[in-house]
């Protein structure tokens, strides 16, 4: 139940599981064929900064794209939902939900905010921002894993609903198997009545999609490069970084930009934490993240295997992105 103006913080995760994590990780990934490192291991200090400053840059439409698309929309988001709790996945610092909080309150019915998050320390401080602006608002931080800890969200009030938001199109880096488990998984957790909203890229021409993800300044390159550094500093690796060329490519069957690592030259690597030794081949991929895009029909239709129903949905002017309220059934 919420408690007004209260702040409380459930740790579900904690620096030993994430290195456990990572390990499986890398052993599994670079002992794969093709080799894989998963994106969520992008974001150490260096990496969140890293891509902080892809926001910003003149190629990155998504960023910019949503959040004008959730300005322009919010009042009508809450109107549509009407729910109580809003909870957030992937919070981070939590600035496009404000947005979403300011028009909740002006509905007059928000009275708590869910932020989850894997980042514990990324948490409190989101939480502490968000009570200073937010005095009234029951807050409720939950350090997780999203693809398995959403059982552990607080539930409804008694006669209330949550709505669940998953922006910045985080949905389009899960490949489809994955994806469909995770929206199963949402569904399971919400009550018939509560709602998810949903925010996904959408296709769009390719000269406008591929720079987004391969951009002039090489912050990106950096962005993807800096996993490697992970590994090198986490597990005692020795990835020779500078050695490992960026790539982006469109993959129009699957509809997703996918990034790569490519090695320059045949070497070995050795990983000493997981007594590993990698050979890699002049021209080998490290395949790091995919980045799906979406049609509408396609958005409709994977709510609907999940257990959902599309209520509403909001497209910015030059159909780039999207956000879908979608209510579970």
């Amino acid at each position: 139940m919420s408690t007004h103006g209260t702040i409380q913080l459930d740790v579900h995760l904690t620096g030993t599981d994430a290195g456990s994590a990572l390990r499986a990780d890398v052993a599994r990934g670079l002992t794969a064929t093709p080799k894989e490192l998963p994106p969520k291991w992008f974001y150490d200090a260096r990496g969140s900064d890293l891509f902080e400053q892809i926001t910003e840059l003149p190629e990155y439409y998504p960023f910019r794209t949503e959040r004008a698309l959730l300005r322009d929309s919010v009042d009508d988001i809450a109107r549509s939902s009407g729910a109580d709790t809003v909870v957030e996945l992937g919070s981070g610092s939590s600035t496009k939900t404000r947005l979403l909080l300011d028009a909740f309150t002006r509905t007059g019915t928000l009275t708590r905010y869910v932020p989850q998050d894997v980042s514990e320390s990324a948490l409190r401080g989101a939480l502490d921002e968000l009570h200073d602006a937010y005095p009234d608002l029951a807050l409720h931080g939950v350090v997780g894993d999203f693809t398995r800890d959403l059982d552990r969200l607080p539930g409804a009030d008694p006669g209330g609903k949550r709505m669940i938001a998953f922006l910045g199109g985080t949905i389009g880096n899960l490949l489809p198997v994955p994806r469909h488990e995770f929206l199963t998984h949402v569904r399971s957790v919400l009550a018939p009545g509560e709602q998810l909203l949903l925010g996904t890229g959408l296709v769009t021409d390719v000269d406008t999609m591929i720079p987004a993800y391969d951009d002039a300044a090489g912050v990106t390159a950096e962005f993807n490069r800096n996993v490697l550094h992970v590994v090198n500093r986490e597990l005692g690796a020795d990835f020779d970084v500078d050695a490992f060329t960026h790539v982006a490519v469109w993959d129009a069957d699957n509809a997703w930009i996918e990034m790569r690592l490519r090695a320059g030259r045949d070497m070995t690597v050795h990983v000493a934490d997981l007594d590993l030794d990698v050979p890699f081949t002049a021209g080998e991929e490290i395949a790091t993240e995919v980045s799906s895009k979406f049609r509408p029909e396609q958005i409709d239709a994977m709510l609907t295997d999940a257990g959902f129903e599309t209520t509403r949905r909001w497209v910015d002017p030059e159909g780039r992105f999207a956000l879908t309220l979608a209510t579970a059934v």
